[in-house]
């Protein structure tokens, strides 16, 4: 049987609507109709697409939780912070908004504080607004270079006379908004990046959102895909657990999963795909959380924290996160990935230091708890969010073509969300519904078919 696409949105707006509890104990099916790799957000996304159609779906997914990118932590602390991805964007547009609030999920507007900080002392409105002319110059450049008919990186067209800020607006163009140095980034990946200035998050976390948009679909959690074999007209997925045969699958890993090598591909994934993979590397972006009791640090509710700086080698902070104790002082690009391989204790030793620059040694004395992330070492991620290198920013069409009937998902497939989970979330609907269109699940309805009344209407002169 199949649906049309109206009558599959209509059920994909039921689904949405009513609860389906997991079976959590259950042995791995044999075979389904599509199998998703994958529990992250573009993977849950497919999923729900595919239970909406009435198909059979197994989710397959080597961590042991769901989440992906986005992982809530309920358990270090006394709130919940998330240790990936913590914004979601486009709220008029953003169909997770609503899945959201109807999972009975709290969903606000990201509060809009904002300090720069001098040394000691705070930025006055008139360095401040040297910093945002800074940044606009820069994204002027940058965007004007990415209508030239050949990319290049956005550290070669940077203006020259950013001043004391330069540093800062660097860090906050490249490892601050993709995770790499501006000269690893495309100019025009960056310049097609769609707006994203209306950032929503979810008090109880994405993770925790991820995770309950997810309970309607049968996932086997710590069940890494090891092989797939593929055709155009059937699908095998190997895992330790056992093979699924399907008529279709969906793989949502990273860009820097699939150059490993961790899956093998039986015929061998095209050179094409994988040379597009190889220009979409995930950038590196570690969040280190101090809790900081008493608010020692004198700064509001989700306040945002820029340092001045004459280099990278710099942070943002998010501090007291939903009017909790906890601060987070993000690291990223090419610092940020030297300071998460160096471990832990180098990642919180530099949070200590830097707090201690801008706000004295008492700070550093009063954190309680430190937790840091570091999703580069993270076998089944690899890193935080895809960035083009200059030059490959079609790679992101390329990826998302078809393997046979293995079909690719995930934010490095969105060509201007990419890096969000917004992103991830809308590629996931989409290999959906090339996976069901191809096994024939669902079809789109034909136009109208004018009658001999209509053409005549039609006709009749205005």
């Amino acid at each position: 049987m199949t649906i049309t696409r109206r009558g599959f949105l209509v059920a994909s707006a039921a689904l949405a609507a009513t609860p389906v509890l997991r079976a959590t104990a259950a042995p791995l099916p044999r075979e389904a109709d599509i199998v998703v790799i994958g529990a992250g957000a573009a993977g849950i996304a497919a999923a729900r697409r595919i239970l909406a159609a009435n198909r059979k779906v197994v989710v397959v997914e080597a961590a042991s939780q769901v989440g992906g990118r986005c992982i809530t932590d309920t358990t270090t602390f006394d709130v919940p912070f998330d240790r990936g991805a913590r914004w979601m964007h486009n709220p008029e547009t953003n169909p997770m908004i609503r899945l959201a609030r109807s999972a009975g999920l709290d969903v606000l507007p990201a509060p809009s504080g904002q300090k720069m900080r001098i040394g000691r002392r705070n930025a006055r409105a008139g360095e401040t607004e040297e910093f945002l002319a800074a940044l606009v110059r820069a994204n002027r450049a940058i965007d004007e270079a990415a209508r030239g008919k050949l990319d290049t990186s956005c550290a070669s067209v940077l203006p020259k006379d950013l001043g004391d800020w330069a540093g800062a607006a660097e860090f906050m163009l490249g490892p601050g908004f993709a995770g790499k140095d501006l000269k690893e980034l495309s100019a025009i990946d960056k310049a097609r990046a769609q707006d994203r200035n209306a950032p929503i998050a979810c008090r109880q976390g994405l993770g925790t959102l991820i995770t309950k948009l997810g309970e309607q679909a049968p996932i086997a959690l710590s069940t890494p895909a090891s092989r797939i074999t593929w055709s155009n007209r059937e699908v095998s997925v190997e895992t330790q657990s056992g093979k699924i045969a399907a008529r279709a699958a969906i793989l949502t890993v990273s860009t820097n999963v699939l150059t490993s090598g961790a899956i093998k591909f039986a015929p061998d994934i095209p050179k094409r795909t994988l040379d597009a993979a190889s220009k979409l590397t995930l950038g590196s972006y570690d969040h280190i959380v101090l809790q900081l009791p008493g608010n020692p640090l004198g700064l509001s509710r989700d306040d945002i924290l820029i340092e001045q700086s004459n280099s990278t080698r710099t942070a943002l902070m998010y501090a007291n996160i939903g009017g909790s104790s906890l601060c987070s002082i993000d690291v990223g690009g090419s610092f940020g990935r030297d300071l998460s391989e160096q471990g832990e204790k180098a990642m919180a030793a530099f949070a200590k230091e830097w707090i201690t620059k801008l706000f004295g040694s008492e700070a550093a004395v009063a954190v309680q708890k430190t937790s840091v992330t570091r999703w580069n070492a993270s076998p089944y991620v690899m890193g935080a969010m895809s960035a083009s290198a200059p030059g490959g920013q079609l790679s992101r069409r390329i990826l998302s073509e078809p393997i046979g009937n293995v079909f690719l998902a995930g934010e490095a497939t969105h060509e201007t969300l990419w890096g969000t989970v917004d992103g991830a979330w809308e590629s996931g609907e989409r290999a959906a519904d090339a996976a069901l269109r191809k096994i024939g699940a669902i079809r789109d309805e034909p136009a109208d078919v004018p009658t001999q009344s209509t053409k005549k209407r039609r006709a009749r002169p205005q």
